[in-house]
């Protein structure tokens, strides 16, 4: 399901404040900055460091 953009637009990363963008087809939200990606779980952006991946060049 595709996050607003309205929320997309206030969301910031909690480690590093870099832009977060939807990845849809995983249905993950990533940070351009530091390259973590943070969860969505039953449609609610799970944004706590803690619950992130660092994602790897070849992502």
């Amino acid at each position: 399901m595709p996050i607003r953009k309205e929320l997309l637009d206030i969301l910031a990363c909690p480690a590093c404040h870099g832009k977060i963008v939807h990845d849809e087809e995983k249905d993950r939200l990533n940070c351009e900055k530091c390259r973590r990606s943070y969860p969505i779980k039953d449609e609610i952006p799970v944004m706590l460091v803690e619950e992130a991946i660092i994602l790897s060049d070849q992502t």
